[in-house]
């Protein structure tokens, strides 16, 4: 079966490529004065909770069939929990920079091995291609930078938590294609976020050093933006898409995000922070565009059971 774009599908690919290219920066603002653990399991948890309360508002279902709660809170736990926590503090050590480099790198590959080892996808000598491009792209932009300085031993501890971090949401994006043969994107999401931000907000309460403190929110202005704008965009809505694409494109093709991201993080960068884009930056960008545009060609994925398809009908 061949998987095409549509305009809607291809609209939300772009809005995901600009949000997530511009969350390493809000992080970074929000975990210098609010705890990793609270900053994103308040997150998660109220987006979840938004979610399934629109679905209950519109009368659609909002609990899962208890054959699927197991699979679902292991997903939950890799998509938000384990992801989410490892992840900000990786960036207490390292730069966004060096972050976005890792995951740029590593999330079309993780995608992709976990996608073929899972049975979704075909292997074929185009995708890998198209990642090898982009990866030499990402290296382009970032690599002379990233190498300019050695790495410390926390530098290093940082660098493996962001492909950790990665690991787990690759594996998780993966293993939610076959649960939406039953539950629709956005049930999805709710679940996932609910589950996981609460398992990561429960357990910083209980462990994490300064959590009671954040929870009486004097986070300061720069924090609470930050928190927001992860919350709605990089929450509500980009999640919500990401999964949607996951469904209808596979996991490894929507992964190509990671590709774009940077250049976006590059581009607003220069525009309102005064930062210098030189010949090598431009050659970066222009091959991590060619790499996403090459692996966004139709490509050849097994069927989605009739199921999914009707889901489909019904959220587009």
């Amino acid at each position: 079966m061949i998987i095409t774009s549509t305009a809607s599908q291809r609209a939300m690919f772009v809005f995901i490529c600009f949000v997530w290219g511009t969350t390493w920066l809000a992080m970074k603002i929000g975990i210098a004065t609010v705890s990793p653990g609270v900053f994103a399991g308040l997150r998660w948890s109220i987006a979840g909770a938004i979610l399934l309360a629109f679905r209950r508002f519109r009368g659609q279902r909002v609990m899962p069939p208890p054959r699927l709660i197991a699979r679902l809170l292991f997903v939950s736990i890799l998509l938000i929990t384990l992801n989410q926590v490892i992840q900000l503090y990786a960036l207490k050590h390292i730069t966004a920079g060096l972050a976005a480099v890792i995951s740029s790198a590593l999330t079309p590959i993780a995608l992709l091995v976990f996608a073929v080892g899972c049975g979704q996808e075909r292997f074929n000598i185009r995708q890998l291609g198209a990642i090898g491009v982009g990866i030499i792209g990402v290296l382009v932009l970032f690599g002379p930078a990233a190498l300019a300085g050695r790495l410390d031993v926390w530098e290093m501890i940082g660098a493996a938590g962001v492909i950790i971090s990665c690991l787990c949401y690759s594996a998780g994006s993966v293993m939610t294609r076959p649960i939406m043969r039953t539950l629709e994107p956005v049930q999805l999401a709710g679940l996932t976020d609910l589950t996981g931000g609460l398992i990561l907000l429960l357990a910083s309460l209980a462990v994490e050093p300064g959590a009671w403190r954040s929870m009486q929110f004097h986070w300061g202005w720069p924090a609470l933006l930050a928190w927001l704008y992860l919350l709605v965009p990089g929450a509500l809505l980009s999640t919500t898409m990401y999964l949607m694409l996951v469904r209808d494109w596979g996991a490894s093709r929507s992964g190509t995000y990671a590709f774009i991201s940077p250049v976006i993080a590059v581009v607003i960068g220069c525009g309102f922070f005064g930062e210098k884009l030189d010949w090598g930056d431009a050659a970066g960008m222009t091959l991590m565009l060619g790499a996403s545009g090459l692996a966004l060609r139709p490509a050849r994925l097994r069927p989605v059971p009739s199921t999914a398809r009707a889901v489909s009908s019904s959220t587009a």
